[in-house]
This record gives structure tokens, C-alpha cells and sequence, in this order.
């Protein structure tokens, strides 16, 4: 399984907050800004639609003092909340 960011996604660094914001046709959807915590940064900056979803649990492992349950648990929501909310695909 390999996570791919959906194309009409900004990524941007404001006032110290990370946020993804979509754009539907030429305006951003101001309605639907999601705010990342430092794990969501972490997992967004890795998506690269090469690295698989075992890529990105070996990354968050080798980044955050986590055990494995707990990282899967954290990268499958994280995965699951951003295909639902359109942000990316996910490639098998």
C-alpha cells in the first residue's frame, strides 16, 4: 500500500501551524483547512507516492519513541482521515 497526495493539496507553514489546504479549481476551500501536528507534518513530508505505508511505520519508528502497535495505529488513521477527506489516494 502506497500513499499518494492528491494533486489540487497545498501544504503551508504559517504563524508557526502546519496546514493543508485544498483548492477546488482556482480557490482554495477555506472551509476545509486541516492542521497538522508534528506526527501528521512528519508522515505528509514522507508521502511521496514511492514510499510505502511499512516505509513510512519504519521512519515514524526510527523518529519517535513509539512501539510498533502504536505507530501502525497512528499512520492507518492518519492515512485513513486523509483519503476520506479526498487529501490522498492510496495505490496498492
Amino acid at each position: 500500500m502506497t500513499p499518494v497526495k492528491k494533486e489540487n493539496v497545498v501544504f503551508r507553514k504559517v504563524a508557526g501551524e502546519t496546514l493543508l489546504v485544498p483548492i477546488r479549481g482556482e480557490i482554495a476551500d477555506m472551509k476545509k483547512i486541516y492542521i497538522l501536528n508534528s506526527l501528521g507534518e512528519f508522515i505528509w513530508n514522507m508521502i511521496n507516492g514511492e514510499r510505502s505505508f511499512e516505509d513510512i511505520l519504519d521512519a515514524i519508528l526510527a523518529n519517535y519513541e513509539v512501539t510498533r502497535e502504536e505507530a501502525e495505529n497512528d499512520l492507518g488513521e492518519f492515512l485513513s482521515l486523509m483519503v476520506d477527506r479526498k487529501l490522498l489516494e492510496v495505490t496498492r
